[in-house]
């Protein structure tokens, strides 16, 4: 049975290091088939449209995220990357401001970010994940207002059951078809949350308040049988996997 573990929404450098870390443990032990992160594997705050005319724009920080970012995903044994709204910011701030500068192959978010040395693909459209099952982002979906809906409606739209990530949120929804008493066609949607720091997005505002939730997912494989199991990460960093508690506490 194949076995694949699935993260979304490192954010790096606003990343969890202590959640990361115990993850990094846990997959050196389960030993997966594959680890997948499915976008906003670094944040690229330095060089959002949101930082422009705000001293963030002026850090010389993303020289250090990216190498902080290619650290966790070595770490994360990532073989497969989605691309992202936060993975594009590279690209959209190059083509708004230096368009010439997207002739360097240097500066291709897959070069820039070491994947031939890390042996990752990069995947620009949905990844085939397995048997009618695709792996998106997600930020092409409205966010809706619970987890796991908001992956639901892009599994109508694709036709396939979809796994994604971007609303930070953790859960899962089904839908199914029938007739005559028989069931037809069942698509799953599973959005795996995140793991970010929250104290680090600035973005919440004083509050900090944010209906997110750290999670990740492993999904199992056997020929066209397809089963996901999503994990939460508990307050204290652990999580527990098949009824075995993993990581160390804060």
């Amino acid at each position: 049975m194949k076995r694949i573990v699935i993260v979304s929404d490192l954010q790096v450098p606003f990343h969890d290091r202590h959640a990361v870390k115990n993850l990094v443990s846990f997959i050196s032990k389960f030993k997966p088939h594959e680890v997948v992160t499915i976008g906003d594997e670094i944040d690229f705050n330095t060089i959002s449209k949101w930082s422009e005319g705000t001293p963030e724009a002026y850090e010389q920080t993303l020289g250090d995220d990216r190498d902080e970012a290619v650290q966790v995903l070595y770490d994360l044994q990532v073989s497969q990357v989605l691309r992202s709204n936060h993975t594009d910011r590279l690209y959209n701030q190059i083509m708004r401001k230096i368009p010439s500068f997207l002739s360097l192959p240097e500066l291709r978010f897959e070069k820039f970010m070491r994947f031939d040395e890390l042996g990752i693909t990069f995947h620009k459209k949905p990844y085939n994940i397995a048997p009618n099952w695709i792996a998106v982002h997600g930020d092409h979906t409205p966010i809706k207002s619970q987890g796991g809906l908001s992956a639901l409606e892009a599994a109508r739209r694709h036709g396939k059951s979809v796994i994604s990530g971007h609303t930070h949120r953790a859960g899962r929804s089904s839908f199914s078809e029938a007739s005559g008493g028989r069931i037809g066609r069942v698509l799953h949607g599973v959005e795996i949350g995140n793991l970010m720091d929250y104290g680090k997005a600035s973005y919440l505002g004083a509050t900090g308040s944010a209906n997110w939730q750290q999670a990740f997912a492993i999904m199992y494989v056997e020929g066209k049988n397809v089963q996901v199991d999503l994990i939460y990460i508990e307050k204290d960093g652990t999580f527990v996997v098949a009824g075995k508690r993993y990581g160390r506490p804060r």
